[in-house]
């Protein structure tokens, strides 16, 4: 075959020039663009992992604001309560002062009243003594005939108003 018989010939040539090829693909890929690129990927790791450390940096942050917030929150709604119950205890009080005040002026109202009521109650007591008296005396004169005097008519009439 006459290719097997050329391949001698050819060979070094080919292997030659194969070599050549590949040499310059090495030198031209492998130290020239590879490291470039093997740079550029090595960026991007090292922002990456920055990105994430400040990222984490900054929600640690975030969390303790939030904490310290609801912290703060906490203090001002217990504050608020005490505030609440200040004013609930400052209300009651003032309430239960205006009560008894009102029940004081209420007592003694009522205990005027009372009096009044007793002093009307003597009164009228005494005006119906006064007209059974006279109706008595009137009676007297008129269906007896008899004539007596006040102390006497006044006794009998008490006696029988208080027994009955």
């Amino acid at each position: 075959m006459p290719q097997i018989a050329q391949l001698g010939e050819f060979y070094a040539s080919q292997i030659f020039w194969l070599l050549v090829f590949f040499g310059i693909t090495f030198f031209v890929v492998g130290r020239g663009m590879v490291p470039k690129v093997m740079d550029t990927v090595a960026s991007r790791d090292n922002q990456i992992a920055t990105d994430l450390k400040a990222a984490e940096a900054a929600r640690a942050q975030a969390d303790a604001e939030e904490a310290a917030w609801r912290a703060r929150e906490n203090a001002n709604r217990a504050q608020a309560h005490g505030f609440i119950a200040d004013a609930r205890a400052k209300a009651a009080a003032a309430t239960a002062e205006r009560i008894a005040g009102t029940q004081a002026r209420l007592d003694a109202e009522i205990a005027a009243a009372e009096t009044r009521i007793a002093q009307a109650r003597r009164n009228a007591a005494a005006e119906i003594e006064d007209v059974a008296t006279d109706a008595t005396r009137d009676i007297l004169s008129r269906v007896a005939g008899l004539s007596l005097d006040d102390t006497a008519v006044r006794g009998a009439v008490k006696e029988n108003l208080v027994h009955g």
